[in-house]
């Protein structure tokens, strides 16, 4: 295995140690190796892109018309569950602390309580815990062991039980346990599975029975019941035959009425309505031509809000379950819908939108008036919502014929008009089987307003959101196709007359982290510089060393390393192995709780590129994990990358370069 001698701990002390002695660490959680300080100007410019807030929408009070959110407060570090009594009011805080709030959820019949997750550092070894929600001063009560991951946590429809997830019996397999939150320490385990990709999709009416999501790739997922009293479990969509992609499920009004999401017999996920007592399936929207991402069934059964997935955009539809037919709510803001929940009296949805000039607002939409009203409006940082730009989407054709998109990003021509053409960051998702989509850029738009950076962000093959075949075209042997796909995107790129084609940078994170990499082996004479966000730099070492619950569904999508053949092709693909192909500078973050992708993935990319005279900066956050959530170390992450283009994007003079040539596929 290709891995540093040093630990990670003993890494950090020594970074640290040189990070003080050169002066640059401004705190002591983060360590910054060969970082500048940060100017004064730069920071105070870059102040109102860091001060925005958005908020998420959690659920509806059940007795009350509230709302539960998520957001920061002006001068928190951390994202806390709020309540807001009514559109326009203050929000009220639940939970405060320096560590984030992951999920929570009111009681579904007093609302007196919610139920919510947190981890520490960014580990994700989730904890629950419950505070309650009228307390003038709310203090929370740990649930859970503080020791064991605990996920996907469901209160029972009676709201007596709270169902859950953890692989505390083994550290693989993530088994169903109950509990009443009132006696916490009576949970047990009600049914033993094996695997780490299962998930609770819902309590039936009455609360004899749960409905799970077994997930072992994005094109194969089945469903179980279980017996709440005895913990029987039974395939609901039994193993065999074709393999199908199946998504959230929801039960109607009674037990022998199940809604879930597939992409059985199409390419894209529709919804079906199952019989369970006859065991009959039919499709529900079989012509939209997109996945349905989300949808919530009213209490009384007789509407269903979808959210599909159009080119990127959420868009909401609602369905009348007796007529079949679907019509859209009118004057809803163009962007991406999340979360969608009915109020308890069935008229009433509530839901998040972001787009991009808004970091994510909470609406509600009443079924009934065709009212629809925004709850809270995010902070902007006292920036004009009109400096905002909006992306276009382009496509380009690959090596093979497949359509690319991308949603590409232009500066102000009348602010940037000289020179024309504008330096470009391309920025990749991670996933794999994430997309990029038109929500907020949030910071980003920083480069977009203030130093006219064009931004490009490509769906490569292997995303989703385009169909299953798209989706499957980048699995095992295939995946080095999708830096043809970066050709493709590239050359696109050198050949607009807007953008700078001797000024391109590329950057991403996790998986996007990997393409970013990759992008830096096979264009390094294209690339002025890059940014790699937890990346993953080498598959073998990445899969020996993931958490244990989580390494098989990523030998699904990757291809197992214990196969020689394909332990070869990982390691021909991984970065690390290629490294003498690299030349350009590297910007590397990465934090040190990571249980997706270790540090030492990191670690090992930036000593051998060091070893071999490279510039590479590295950011290391000690309470932070896959990817950085607080507040003030996400500050000075965006910071540095700040500091990163401008130096290397912008300043340094253009060096040799030649349009990209296209890797040879496997």
């Amino acid at each position: 295995m290709n891995r540093l001698t040093l630990s990670p701990r003993a890494a950090c002390a020594l970074w640290a140690l040189a990070a003080a002695a050169a002066g640059a660490a401004e705190s002591p959680q983060l360590v910054l190796d060969r970082i500048p300080p940060v100017p004064e100007a730069l920071r105070q410019s870059a102040e109102p892109y860091l001060n925005m807030a958005g908020v998420q929408f959690m659920g509806w009070h059940p007795q009350r018309r509230e709302m539960l959110i998520a957001t920061r407060d002006a001068g928190e570090n951390a994202t806390h569950l709020h309540v807001l009594s009514a559109p326009g009011a203050a929000p009220r805080a639940l939970t405060r602390g320096s560590e984030p709030v992951y999920s929570g959820v009111f009681h579904p019949v007093t609302g007196q309580q919610v139920l919510f997750s947190q981890d520490k550092g960014g580990n994700e070894v989730y904890q629950l815990g419950r505070v309650h929600s009228e307390a003038p001063n709310p203090v929370p009560i740990l649930l859970t062991d503080g020791a064991s991951r605990h996920t996907g946590p469901k209160w029972s429809r009676d709201g007596r039980l709270v169902a859950f997830l953890s692989p505390k019996r083994n550290g693989r397999d993530s088994d169903l346990y109950i509990m009443d939150p009132v006696r916490p320490q009576e949970a047990r385990m009600l049914a033993q599975l094996e695997g780490g990709g299962w998930s609770i999709a819902d309590w039936s009416p009455q609360n004899e029975a749960l409905v799970l999501l077994e997930y072992v790739s994005i094109n194969e997922s089945y469903l179980h019941l279980v017996d709440a009293g005895t913990g029987r479990r039974s395939a609901i969509t039994p193993r065999g035959g074709q393999k199908i992609a199946r998504g959230g499920a929801r039960f109607g009004s009674d037990l022998a009425t199940l809604y879930y999401t597939a992409d059985a017999d199409s390419d894209f996920l529709q919804l079906f309505k199952l019989d369970l007592k006859t065991a009959t399936a039919s499709a529900l929207t079989p012509e939209l031509g997109w996945d349905v991402e989300d949808f919530e069934v009213s209490p009384d059964g007789r509407t269903i809000a979808l959210v599909v997935n159009e080119d990127g955009f959420g868009r909401l539809q609602l369905l009348d379950t007796a007529t079949g037919k679907l019509r859209v709510p009118p004057g809803l803001p163009r962007g991406i819908i999340t979360n969608p929940q009915w109020r308890a009296d069935g008229m009433e949805l509530g839901f998040g939108l972001q787009a991009a000039d808004s970091p994510g607002d909470a609406y509600s939409y009443n079924t009934a008036t065709g009212r629809l009203e925004r709850w809270i409006q995010s902070g902007l940082g006292g920036l004009d919502v009109k400096s905002f730009i909006h992306p276009t989407l382009e496509k380009v054709k690959s090596f093979d014929g497949r359509t690319i998109p991308m949603l590409v990003y232009l500066p102000d021509a009348r602010k940037f008009g000289d020179p024309a053409q504008r330096p470009v960051v391309v920025s990749i998702h991670g996933g794999p089987e994430s997309q990029s989509r038109p929500g907020f850029l949030r910071q980003h738009n920083y480069l977009l307003n203030e130093l006219g950076i064009a931004l490009v962000y490509p769906n490569v093959r292997g995303s989703s959101g385009y169909g299953r075949r798209f989706l499957l075209l980048d699995n095992g042997l295939l995946r080095g196709n999708v830096f043809a796909d970066m050709d493709a995107v590239l050359n696109w790129i050198f050949q607009h007359d807007r953008l700078d084609g001797e000024r391109v940078a590329v950057m991403g994170g996790s998986y996007g982290g990997f393409m970013a990499l990759g992008c830096m082996v096979h264009f390094n004479s294209f690339l002025r510089c890059g940014v790699d966000v937890v990346g993953i730099s080498n598959f073998v070492t990445f899969l020996n060393n993931t958490e244990a619950y989580r390494r098989d569904l990523r030998r699904v999508e990757y291809g197992d390393e214990r196969d020689p053949k394909t332990r070869e092709f990982l390691q021909s693909l991984s970065p690390l192995q290629n490294v003498a192909q690299i030349s350009r500078p590297l910007l590397v973050v990465q934090g040190a709780n990571d249980p997706r992708v270790p540090a030492t993935e990191s670690e090992q990319m930036v000593k051998a590129l060091r070893a071999q005279g490279n510039e590479v900066w590295y950011l290391l956050a000690r309470d932070e994990g896959h990817g950085f959530r607080k507040k003030g170390n996400a500050d000075r992450q965006f910071l540095a990358t700040i500091q990163f283009l401008k130096q290397h994007l912008l300043d340094d003079p253009p060096p040799p370069r030649k349009p990209p040539t296209p890797p040879a596929s496997p």
